[in-house]
């Protein structure tokens, strides 16, 4: 996992790097309400490859238990309400749940999933045996090979493809619908996603061709980051074209991000720039800092700031319910910042 703000932030909501251990809170759902008659009945048993090897699921899963980003997001999103799943620090609420995941439960009103502890460094192996599941999905989790071993004791484990922390969100969707059975709902999933990206796109003609550059300014690091980023590919999507001083000025400290000293702003030209903080002050902070004044989109108002945990963690990579829920308000930003270019 690159060690961007966002993503040492998620590492503390999915990892539990947290210091304080938080307290299990929520309410267990009594089984995981998978969804009957899928043309997937017929596919078990399911053989999963990932970077530890192949998990075999040997029939339909009906508790499920979720680790690390999205997986909650993308069983939700298929009809399927965990049993338990992790705690999120950085964009949940004080019982450690994302809003978009607490507005679709309600809107179907399925119980809240048991929130699992977080426990530090550790997998809560013990909170996870009680919830009994009959999968457990981290195939976008930092998990190692000893805590899959440990977990897979439990129920048979979906660990991530190749890289901790790297699958691509799509496929996070896609391998969720795999293991339950309902691959083509994922494709109808991942549809409806791209169709709302298409809508926004046709509602904003003025995005097409105007190139962005994607920063955040946190603990005297500034972040670039790269079009391989999610967070930047969703936006290309849009419409908008990766800013050629991002490809000059790269790096390669990873395939997501660059860092790039505050004496150097003034080279990262483009015509938008969005600027990513945790709360308002940390974004005026930049913007009134005397080293952000060098640079052409802030002397112009070219801005687009993506403020607050939860709008980042939205398309911070999206997952299957939170890219829809902070569309409209990156949009919005997005084309206010486009509207000061003319």
């Amino acid at each position: 996992m690159t060690p961007t703000p966002l993503r040492a932030l998620r590492r503390t909501a999915l990892a539990g790097l947290a210091a304080a251990t938080i307290a299990l809170v929520g309410c267990a759902a009594e089984t995981a309400d998978v969804p009957d008659g899928s043309p997937g009945d017929a596919s078990f048993p399911v053989t999963i490859a990932h970077a530890y090897g192949e998990t075999v699921i040997p029939e339909r899963p009906d508790r499920v238990v979720t680790w690390g980003w999205g997986t909650t997001d993308a069983a939700i999103a298929l009809g399927v309400t965990p049993v338990a799943m992790p705690f999120q620090a950085y964009a949940g609420d004080a019982e450690g749940v994302p809003p978009w995941i607490r507005e679709a439960l309600e809107e179907t009103g399925e119980p809240l999933p048991t929130v699992l502890p977080d426990t530090g460094e550790d997998v809560p192996f013990e909170e996870i045996a009680a919830a009994d599941p009959d999968v457990i999905l981290a195939h976008y989790s930092g998990l190692t090979e000893e805590q899959y071993a440990t977990l897979s004791e439990i129920a048979p484990v979906v660990a991530f493809p190749d890289q901790p922390w790297s699958t691509p969100w799509r496929e996070v969707i896609t391998i969720t619908g795999d293991a339950l059975g309902l691959r083509a709902e994922a494709d109808d999933v991942l549809t409806g996603i791209e169709d709302a990206i298409a809508a926004s796109a046709a509602e904003h003609p003025e995005f097409a061709g105007v190139s962005l550059a994607a920063v955040w300014d946190s603990a005297a690091t500034f972040y670039v980051y790269a079009d391989e980023d999610p967070r930047v590919e969703f936006m290309l999507d849009l419409g908008f074209t990766n800013a050629a001083a991002v490809d000059e000025l790269d790096t390669d400290e990873s395939p997501f991000y660059f860092t790039l000293s505050h004496e150097r702003l003034s080279e990262l030209t483009s015509d938008v720039l969005v600027v990513y903080g945790t709360t308002q002050e940390e974004v005026d902070t930049f913007l009134d800092a005397g080293y952000s004044q060098a640079m052409p989109q802030v002397q112009a108002g070219a801005i687009a700031p993506i403020v607050g945990a939860e709008f980042i963690s939205s398309v911070s990579p999206p997952s299957a319910l939170s890219l829809t829920w902070g569309l409209d308000e990156t949009v919005a930003q997005l084309a206010a910042a486009v509207a000061a270019l003319e």
